[in-house]
């Protein structure tokens, strides 16, 4: 069974992309069959940090019924397989997220796990992705205006019936500046931590060069910090032998599938 979970925060910035993105690539560096899909239909930026060049076919055009979603879906030669969104204003014309769960639904049975980059904000956008889900895991950097954000995004989620199965703390310094482990759980209802995920000037840098961290550099802190993640997210002891999986993984381009 296709299990679908969201990536979201509440507020931009916080870096849900990049966990995304990093997340995806662990998984199916292990030999999970993962989809990603970039739920931001205003301001997508899953297509940037993978390395996507313009192509025809988008998620914009699967909303506008004029595409099914395999048409839609591009695949990296490391094996990550991305469902990206269109980048330009016009792309928005005639687009309803409103049609996403039903999207959705088109990868359930081909793929073991959908991830779902979720936009910013409580609108429509959010809550057509909210819908689709089966499961929510929260992004937050470890400051009080961050997290009066996300609780308002796990609050939602949690009366739209989704299960909201924990939280990443995200650029993580530990500095006496930020709020400990147990206090962002406090805020969030004692919502786990399943992650810290450290700053590291090793992420901006996968950035800058259109790939995932895990990718550009697989021993780097932050590296190591989302594989742990994909370990807690699937309960399992994965083969995550970085480094010995071949020039694959450090390839640019997509192809379609």
């Amino acid at each position: 069974m296709s299990r679908v979970l969201s990536i979201a925060s509440g507020k931009g910035g916080v870096g849900k992309t990049t966990v995304v993105s990093n997340l995806g690539a662990v998984l199916t560096e292990a030999g999970k069959n993962v989809t990603l899909v970039d739920g931001n239909l205003t301001t997508a930026n899953l297509s940037m940090h993978l390395g996507i060049p313009l192509y025809p076919v988008t998620l914009h055009d699967v909303l506008k019924d004029d595409a099914m979603m395999p048409e839609a879906m591009y695949v990296h030669p490391s094996g990550v397989k991305v469902v990206p969104s269109g980048l330009g204003i016009d792309d928005m014309e005639g687009t309803d997220s409103r049609n996403l769960p039903l999207a959705i639904d088109e990868l359930m049975g081909d793929t073991e796990m959908v991830l779902l980059d979720t936009p910013a904000g409580l609108g429509q956008e959010t809550i057509s992705t909210i819908e689709a889900s089966d499961e929510m895991l929260l992004v937050t950097h470890p400051n009080m205006p961050s997290l009066t954000d996300v609780l308002k995004t796990k609050n939602l989620a949690e009366d739209m019936g989704v299960d909201v199965i924990g939280a990443v703390i995200n650029y993580h310094t530990g500095s006496r500046e930020e709020l400990n482990e147990q206090e962002v759980s406090d805020m969030l209802d004692g919502l786990p931590i399943v992650a810290k995920i450290p700053y590291d000037k090793k992420v901006p840098e996968a950035v800058a060069m259109k790939k995932p961290v895990v990718h550009h550099d697989p021993h780097t802190p932050a590296s190591k910090a989302f594989r742990e993640l994909a370990t807690e997210i699937t309960a399992e002891e994965l083969d995550l032998n970085y480094g010995k999986k071949g020039i694959l993984s450090r390839l640019a381009g997509f192809f379609k599938v």
